[in-house]
């Protein structure tokens, strides 16, 4: 257990300007993950046992970074500069992460013993189920394939049916892929789950661990992904796996871009042997105006945007934290610890 903690909880608040290729990566993004005295003061409302406890400093990017951490004990943030950290942050007991994914982060041999992570797991589950929903009901009814003929002028009939008794295949079942399953389970199809140790999930009919996802892939109608990015899972749905799916499969990824092969997507897709794709995540963000993914057939791209809440995402953000830092402040373990080893 946690040691009580006792006197003012010191708390950088580290805000970034959006920039290409980082967090946010748009001005709209820069709004809707800003948090600014206002909506700090609001959501602490909440928590009037900590209301004269904390005493917060917020700032933008590494402009006084390094002069208020020397006497921070929390940091609440995306990024941060790691080099020197444990010598120059001798206060700092915990980071909280505004994001689900750490992966920025890693690998995590800056982060000091005596320091707790955590992360934003959890937040985004309302808002990423309902998205999953939409993008396999649209997969199932040839959206990608239909997006495609309207640009190229095309009036063809695509007909589609009822979506219970097909195989949806979701791999990655924690808090985004799980309430997808949620949602996509109501209507009756066939959902097998793919994590770790193969550890059971509600709503799925059977769950496999990843050791054995190439026996269900080829049994998959729509492939799901939703998986952190780590050393496990970098490169997973290489060109080979891509190729043992069926013609009439479709893909949708709200995971990271690292654990599939994008260009052998792309072939697949271009050579009519995959049915269409539903992408959210890229790398770089934006993507690049010469990718190859703006104009490869039966692709719809969303920026990005399929588990963020852009009217409350700092407030459930913040409500997550300070429910956190209470326990902080009474001594008891923290929730959404991330896994050192396992880099989640």
């Amino acid at each position: 257990m946690a040691k009580e903690f006792t006197g003012k909880l010191r708390i950088h608040v580290k805000n970034n300007r959006w920039a290409a290729g980082s967090f946010p990566n748009t001005p709209e993004g820069e709004e809707v993950f800003t948090i600014d005295k206002e909506r700090f003061d609001k959501a602490l409302e909440n928590f009037p046992k900590l209301a004269d406890r904390v005493d917060p400093f917020f700032d933008w990017d590494e402009n006084n970074f390094w002069s208020s951490m020397a006497q921070a004990d929390i940091l609440l943030t995306w990024n941060l500069p790691t080099e020197g950290l444990a010598q120059r942050a001798l206060n700092l007991r915990w980071i909280h992460c505004i994001g689900a994914g750490v992966e920025h982060l890693l690998p995590l041999d800056w982060l000091p013993a005596d320091v707790e992570l955590t992360n934003n797991k959890g937040v985004h589950s309302d808002k990423a189920g309902e998205y999953g929903l939409m993008a396999v009901l649209m997969i199932h009814n040839h959206i990608p394939a239909i997006v495609t003929n309207q640009y190229n002028g095309v009036y063809n009939s695509l007909y589609g049916t009822s979506i219970a008794g097909r195989t949806i295949v979701v791999v990655g079942t924690g808090s985004l892929g799980g309430a997808a399953i949620q949602r996509l389970a109501a209507l009756g199809p066939t959902l097998i789950g793919i994590n770790r140790r193969g550890r059971d999930v509600e709503g799925c009919t059977r769950v496999v661990p990843v050791s054995e996802i190439d026996t269900v892939l080829p049994h998959a109608d729509i492939l799901y992904l939703a998986m952190p990015e780590t050393p496990e899972t970098n490169g997973m749905m290489d060109r080979k796996r891509l190729g043992i799916l069926k013609p009439t499969c479709g893909i949708v990824n709200i995971g990271r871009q690292s654990v599939m092969d994008y260009d052998a997507l792309c072939d697949q897709l271009e050579a009519g042997k995959l049915a269409g794709a539903i992408l959210d995540v890229f790398n770089p963000e934006p993507i690049e105006k010469g990718s190859r993914l703006w104009s490869t057939p039966n692709l719809i791209i969303t920026p990005h945007v399929s588990a963020d809440d852009g009217d409350s995402y700092v407030s459930q953000t913040l409500d997550l934290f300070f429910r956190n830092l209470q326990r902080f402040a009474d001594g008891i373990d923290l929730v959404n610890r991330v896994n050192r080893e396992l880099g989640y």
